[in-house]
């Protein structure tokens, strides 16, 4: 009887693990194919690092969507190796400390930190 109990208990968790990764990576999907067209002159870069993050597909390409579904980001890029995210966004709509803040709202605000950002105008 324990060891029905244990087979069942494993298979449950094997059954949500790997529903929740199927079902990130859907979401990503759609919300990576969504891009903001910004005027050039308005175009900048920034790039923040961030802390918190403990796996590629729950926790940097939900960042990354959450950030490319914001008014105003043309593009955003989530390297979970190297904790960094990149985003290319129109200054006219959003700054630096908007982004962040939505960095660290993700997951409901006691995940994530932005450790230090910077920016850079890009010329196209």
């Amino acid at each position: 009887m324990k060891n029905i109990k244990n087979i069942v208990f494993a298979t449950l968790i094997t059954f949500f693990a790997v529903s929740c990764k199927k079902q990130a990576t859907t979401e990503v999907k759609e919300v990576a194919t969504t891009k903001t067209e910004i005027a050039t002159e308005n175009v900048e870069t920034a790039s923040f690092t961030i802390e918190g993050m403990t796996c590629e597909i729950g926790c940097a390409k939900t960042i990354e969507g959450k950030l490319s579904e914001t008014e105003g980001v043309g593009e955003a890029k989530v390297d979970f190796e190297s904790k960094i995210a990149t985003v290319k966004f129109d200054k006219t709509k959003q700054t630096i400390e908007s982004l962040t803040k939505t960095i660290e709202k993700v997951g409901g605000g006691d995940l994530y930190k932005v450790t230090k950002s910077e920016k850079s105008t890009n010329k196209a």
